[in-house]
């Protein structure tokens, strides 16, 4: 069972559910430690001062603000305690509403909210109409000495808690590079749609490795064997396509090749039937007309 972060309770109107936050990821990524080439020695850092270039020990440490001109606002430990929101032990819920209204880069990093074995019904309660609903608790609480804004949804009878960023931490688009740009025309605009169509399918996460980190780890191990590894050849990449047009084409070929689908080659095949009873009528009339001279010059 994961370790719980915060214990405490949701809270909306008068109702209350204990709860457990545990971490909903964990972070696969391959670390890393610096060695010394030679020895293999751990690498360590250490705190010095720019000024004498001494070593700094952790008591003499204090917390700087650099402003514009290059100053520092020096802060002690006692003006931030005074600023610390009060400990609480309740998630506030202020709103509920639709997942559809939050952007997704508002999400912030996911837990899980564990129900107390003496809260299961409010806490099935609570997931159940909000599922039923289509709705999502936006609430504050204090983790880790710090007020988060959170958002609460359920996911297959539990509920996933989602620290979110503030308005001011999401940066806004630069629209004039967007607005500049030309439209695209019909013939591109059907293009494009029927390579989505080839591409389309259900989100399935077992589909998706990181293959990259299993090839380092794989690399690990054959190093750590005593396999002398030698670096390939790099591949030549392949010649960037600047034709619209001859890109989505090329695309809707790669994809059918790759699904087995034939919906490309069926359509120019329609196509090119389309075009042949004009052609066929073409070279009958021809036929016709040279028959009608032989006739008239018999004649």
């Amino acid at each position: 069972m994961p370790t719980a972060i915060w214990t405490g309770s949701i809270s909306f109107g008068l109702v209350t559910v204990p709860v457990r936050l545990v971490s909903a990821t964990r972070s696969q990524d391959v670390r890393f430690n610096q060695l010394e080439a030679d020895t293999g020695a751990r690498i360590r850092y250490r705190r010095v001062s720019e000024q004498s270039g001494e070593e700094v020990p952790n008591d003499r440490i204090v917390k700087g603000y650099e402003l514009e001109n290059g100053h520092y606002v020096v802060i002690d430990n006692d003006d931030l305690a005074a600023l610390k929101p009060k400990a609480s032990r309740q998630i506030e819920i202020e709103d509920f509403v639709d997942l559809s209204e939050i952007d997704p880069v508002y999400f912030e990093h996911p837990y899980f909210l564990i129900p107390d074995k003496d809260a299961a019904k409010a806490y099935r309660l609570l997931a159940r109409v909000m599922e039923d609903e289509g709705k999502v608790a936006v609430g504050r609480f204090v983790l880790r000495s710090k007020e988060a804004l959170v958002a609460i949804r359920p996911i297959d009878g539990m509920l996933c808690l989602e620290t979110m960023r503030y308005a001011d931490e999401v940066l806004a688009p630069d629209r004039e590079q967007v607005d500049s740009l030309s439209e695209p025309n019909e013939r591109e605009l059907d293009m494009a749609r029927q390579l989505v169509n080839t591409l389309a399918g259900t989100f399935d996460p077992e589909k998706y490795r990181d293959e990259y980190r299993d090839e380092v780890l794989a690399l690990i191990e054959r190093k750590a064997a005593g396999e002398e590894i030698i670096a390939p050849a790099t591949p030549e990449e392949p010649a960037k396509v600047l034709d619209l047009m001859a890109a989505l084409e090329a695309s809707l070929a790669r994809s059918g090749a790759k699904r087995g689908d034939e919906t490309p080659r069926v359509k120019s095949t329609r196509a090119a039937a389309k075009k042949s009873p004009a052609k066929r009528s073409t070279g009958a009339a021809k036929k016709s007309t040279g028959a009608a001279k032989r006739t008239r010059k018999s004649a």
